[in-house]
């Protein structure tokens, strides 16, 4: 989540370093806010691999500052991870939303509208947080008010979004066709 992260938001334009980190922070909200120790590391990564570049510029008032900015490969890297989105990427909602907020970089129509259905097939897959005799309960079921919000806000949320994906995904098709 955190390297399709730096590509995407690298893919838009160059960055310093504090900047890529509060718009990470940004995309992953206050669920999972992003330590030095984590994004620098990942950062290097990308340096080795030769996705991203460090640009030494001079800094405002004392110290120089690193501006990062994607490569070709990195461009490439970052369009392929999109295209292939799968298991996790498509099923842990925070890795999915950082998808979602780099899919539009796929020039194809057809290329987001596949990674969409492959999100609405997992949405439709029969789940459950809670198990009682080997089925599946449902939220009516619970006597906890907390268990069935837990299942009532899931249930809704699975709704709106799969609302979203069939008019995204007719929409994509159309741009396809057309």
């Amino acid at each position: 989540m955190l390297e399709l992260a730096i590509l995407g938001f690298l893919y838009e334009q160059p960055l310093h370093g504090y900047e890529l980190k509060n718009r990470v922070a940004q995309l992953t909200g206050h669920v999972r806010p992003i330590a030095d120790g984590t994004l620098y590391p990942a950062i290097k990564r990308l340096e080795r691999a030769g996705w991203i570049q460090r640009r030494t510029e001079p800094g405002s008032r004392a110290a120089p500052r690193h501006t990062l900015t994607l490569t070709d490969s990195g461009q490439e890297e970052l369009l392929r991870r999109l295209r292939e989105a799968d298991g996790a990427d498509i099923s842990d909602e925070n890795r999915w939303f950082t998808v979602l907020a780099f899919l539009r970089h796929l020039s194809s129509p057809g290329e987001q509208a596949a990674v969409l259905h492959r999100r609405k097939a997992f949405l439709g897959r029969p789940s459950s947080f809670f198990y009682e005799e080997g089925r599946p309960q449902r939220a009516e079921e619970f006597d906890d008010p907390f268990r069935r919000g837990v299942l009532t806000i899931a249930r809704a949320t699975s709704r709106a979004e799969q609302r979203w994906l069939d008019a995204t995904l007719e929409e994509l098709e159309a741009r396809e066709q057309g």
